[in-house]
């Protein structure tokens, strides 16, 4: 303000002293209006703070950080190690805002660093033993912290279990038996079947990948942690797992278990009607028989609607058979759907 009024003592006008200065005239008075102005009362001023790291103090911090003993370590280690020798230069909170300011936020540590995992490449199948999903489950044994592991096989287009067994572990030699059994019983050509399965040791177990090759089987596998790639095994298991004949706690043995997940499958195969297909069986769908089947429950929801019509608000249930099943789609399925629908009809 002493500027302002030097610069008009001296001939200038005070609206062009106050552009100079980034400041209106309004502002001006308005201060004077509240009396002696001692500061800069402006909400755009820049803030010193009074704590602020004086400019040694600043390089010792970025020379700390990049020296060899701690060039591995965060701050939250740097700053109590140091202490520890009776030496102190900043707070962790002050490290990590030197770093930052520097772009030194990175990987820090002996450990490897954290690779970026891409979504599992889409898949699309328009018949049954085009793709396959698999993973192994939990049931529990009548020993506490034990338990016996059951192995699932699902034909995503059907729906059906294809293959199950339940093992006392973890193993890849048995997965890549039981996947040979499968291979036998629906004819498996080489080169026409992917199967997906998560990132676990069996899946990706010497026996496991060796037996995948020799089959001639494309593998497919999920991102780390993510369950929502492989949405297909997720879901079965919870209708595994609330079946009402489900054992409240425990199986005595393993062959209680096998004999409980033998009666399971027999249901879902060829009782079960599925939502996701329309409700018909999934052995209905693998063996084709769901076309016929759609067709005549269609004929019969128009007959009752044409008989008495003021009963349906709406279009009978859609009885269309549904002609691809995506896994892990780029776009949305509901767009997607129609239209690779239209060209695989």
């Amino acid at each position: 303000m002493g500027l302002i009024e030097e610069a008009k003592a001296g001939g200038a006008r005070r609206f062009k002293s106050c552009e100079v200065i980034g400041i209106s005239v309004r502002t001006i008075e308005r201060w004077r209006k509240e009396g002696e102005v001692t500061e800069d009362k402006r909400t755009t001023r820049i803030f010193e703070p009074v704590n602020k790291l004086t400019g040694e103090e600043y390089e010792d911090v970025l020379k700390t950080v990049n020296s060899k003993e701690f060039r591995d370590l965060p701050p939250g280690q740097i700053v109590p190690i140091m202490a520890d020798r009776g030496e102190y230069i900043a707070s962790e909170s002050t490290f990590y805002r030197v770093m930052r300011n520097e772009n030194q936020i990175n990987h820090r540590g002996p450990g490897r660093v954290a690779k970026k995992r891409s979504k599992p490449q889409a898949l699309a199948a328009t018949r049954p033993n085009q793709i396959y999903s698999w993973d192994i489950t939990y049931l529990p044994a009548n020993i506490k912290g034990v338990f016996f592991y059951l192995y699932m096989f699902i034909d995503i287009y059907s729906r059906m279990i294809v293959g199950w067994q339940v093992f006392e572990g973890e193993s890849s030699d048995w997965a890549a038996d039981l996947l040979c059994d499968i291979a036998r019983r629906e004819r498996i050509e080489p080169k026409s079947v992917t199967l997906h399965s998560d990132n676990g040791a069996p899946m990706k177990g010497m026996a496991m990948l060796s037996m995948l090759e020799t089959l001639g089987i494309e593998p497919s596998f999920s991102r780390p942690a993510v369950s929502n790639d492989n949405p297909y095994s997720e879901s079965l298991f919870k209708t595994v797992k609330y079946r009402p004949q489900h054992p409240p706690r425990f199986f005595a043995d393993i062959n209680e278990a096998r004999k409980w997940v033998d009666a399971l499958v027999c249901w879902y195969n060829f009782e079960h009607r599925h939502s996701g297909i329309r409700f018909v069986t999934p052995a209905q769908r693998h063996t084709g028989l769901d076309v016929a089947i759609l067709a005549k429950r269609k004929a019969v929801y128009e007959a009752a609607k044409n008989e008495h019509p003021e009963r349906w608000s709406r279009s009978t249930r859609n009885c269309d058979p549904v002609n691809i099943v995506f896994l892990n789609p780029e776009k949305p399925i509901s767009k997607t759907n129609q239209e690779m629908t239209k060209m695989a009809a």
